[in-house]
């Protein structure tokens, strides 16, 4: 029979040789039930330790010096912490081999295992044995090693996963010879595998269900993750962005710059404070998101990704934007009706009070002291309204408003606070646009109160420039300093100013000078959006 299976095995392996497809289902089975066939003699008692030789390997005859080698073998091989077998093809069962850790792994001892060619097989798991079929005759046709891991029911009928790695050895005339092979108990390893598994499907299945943008970079800035929020909002899938640098794929050309910077901060674990980018998305339209960031150091503490959570405040920015043009048309409105309206009538209560104050003091009633207290009380509320009316409506309509507001409110501050501050605007920057022109002034106001309230500054400049389509506007003073006055304020100026600033497509910049005093710079565009 022995013979009989080597010819067959040879007529396989020509067969294996033309084609790389592993066998069929049916095509294997008979593979193993024949090598199954090889093992069907009965168990043969092996020699016992006494009737082992002894005494000095010189005087040893070559069986029984190489009876020794193989016992130090089976002695090193039963210290090893896994399975190892050895089937020869052209012996009987009394021929093949199990180390002792099968009965710890599977609850049978080495006899019960070896007793039944086809034990193994039967204790596969229903799941695993198809595959391990197709494996095992595609190793025993082609000779190729078999490298596969699989479950296998125990005694007790708990489940263990094995990591099996065999060969199959042949003679020097190629016939096959014996099969050697160890398995692993991988059981805890599988566990593990499979709890991160599903840890990832759910961190996975919240990445996609959030609302909010997740880009994971790496250390180069290629994106790795990109969830499904992402998807919808770009138009982009992960596959068509997955290894782009982000800043070629998405950020608008002017913003690639601060981005890369940003980045270099991120990457040195230099966290800075939350930002927006506008993204382009595959239609061409821009979307404005508002970022969080942080990095996620490797082991070395390099930085291993950086991952980006986003909101895209487009419609909210938007939104907020109208609802500012409108207050701030409102707040005009109300302006000029004052100015134009309440101070004209007033007004004209006022002369006619005057007269009757003329009438009255002509036939020298005691009522003219009355009338000139009610024409004093008038004027000072002509007064009073044209100041609101100033307050509400500080630039005045005409592209050389914001330089006559600015003008004005330096001469009032010198004049109110006793300090030297000037306004320079050489040559003329002219601004179209209203609203515009009222947050640069806000932004202006804003940055001198500060100074004198927080810096306690004694010169402030007030300059106005422009260069190309960019205007600048920069409020520099000698007062305290950025430092002492962040920790005097709460903050809320610098963040209406910095929302100012974003109102009219700008950035604002707030930084100390060398030697003392602080420099509040706006750069914005000269003509809205752009």
């Amino acid at each position: 029979m022995a013979s009989l299976a080597k010819a067959e095995w040879k007529d396989r392996e020509v067969g294996v040789e033309n084609s790389a497809l592993l066998p069929d289902l049916n095509e294997a089975e008979a593979v193993l039930l024949e090598l199954a066939s090889l093992f069907g003699g009965r168990i043969q008692s092996s020699p016992s330790e006494s009737e082992q030789p002894t005494g000095d390997p010189s005087t040893q005859t070559p069986d029984a010096h190489t009876s020794s080698l193989e016992a130090k073998y089976r002695a090193l091989l039963e210290q090893i912490p896994a399975v190892v077998f050895m089937v020869y093809l052209d012996r009987g069962i009394s021929e093949a081999y199990v180390s002792p850790q099968i009965e710890e792994a599977l609850g049978f001892s080495r006899e019960e295992w070896l007793e039944d060619p086809i034990r193994w097989y039967g204790h596969i798991h229903p799941d695993d044995k198809q595959r391990w079929s197709l494996e095992a005759a595609g190793m025993f046709l082609s000779g190729k090693p078999l490298r596969s891991s699989y479950r296998v029911i125990a005694r007790d009928g708990h489940v263990i996963w094995f990591h099996c790695d065999a060969k199959m050895m042949r003679r020097p005339d190629g016939q096959p010879w014996f099969i050697h092979g160890v398995a692993f108990d991988i059981s805890d390893l599988k566990h593990t595998e499979e709890a991160l598994h599903q840890e990832r499907n759910v961190v996975s299945a919240i990445l996609d269900t959030v609302g909010a943008l997740v880009v994971v970079l790496d250390p180069d800035g290629r994106i790795t993750r990109f969830n499904r929020a992402c998807e919808l909002t770009t138009g982009y899938s992960l596959e068509e962005v997955r290894g782009k640098r982000i800043w070629d794929f998405f950020l608008v050309p002017e913003e690639v710059e601060r981005f890369k910077s940003i980045f270099s901060q991120l990457s040195a674990d230099l966290l800075p404070e939350d930002y927006q980018s506008y993204w382009v998305t595959r239609h061409g339209t821009k979307r404005l998101i508002a970022w969080s960031s942080t990095m996620l150091p490797g082991n070395n503490g390099t930085p291993n990704y950086i991952i980006a959570t986003g909101i895209d405040i487009t419609e909210r920015e938007q939104l907020e934007k109208a609802l500012l043009n409108i207050s701030s048309r409102e707040q005009r409105r109300i302006g000029q009706d004052l100015h134009d309206g309440l101070g004209q009538h007033l007004t004209g209560i006022a002369f006619m009070a005057k007269v009757h104050e003329a009438k009255l003091a002509e036939k020298r009633l005691a009522e003219a002291n009355d009338a000139a207290k009610i024409v004093r009380l008038v004027n000072e509320a002509i007064y009073k309204t044209r100041e609101l009316a100033r307050g509400l409506l500080p630039v005045v309509s005409d592209t050389h408003g914001l330089m006559s507001a600015l003008l004005l409110w330096a001469a009032e501050v010198e004049d109110i606070f006793g300090i030297s501050c000037r306004f320079e605007c050489e040559p003329a920057v002219l601004i179209y646009d209203d609203a515009m022109a009222t947050h640069l002034y806000h932004i202006a106001q804003e940055s001198v109160n500060n100074a004198l309230k927080h810096g306690r500054a004694r010169k402030i400049l007030i300059r106005l420039s422009a260069e190309n389509d960019r205007g600048t506007l920069s409020i520099r003073d000698d007062g305290a300093g950025i430092e002492e006055r962040r920790e005097n304020s709460q903050g809320m100026g610098l963040h209406i100013m910095n929302y100012r600033a974003a109102m009219i497509g700008g950035t604002l910049e707030v930084a100390p000078e060398p030697l003392h005093g602080t420099t509040v710079t706006c750069i914005f565009p000269l003509k809205p959006g752009t």
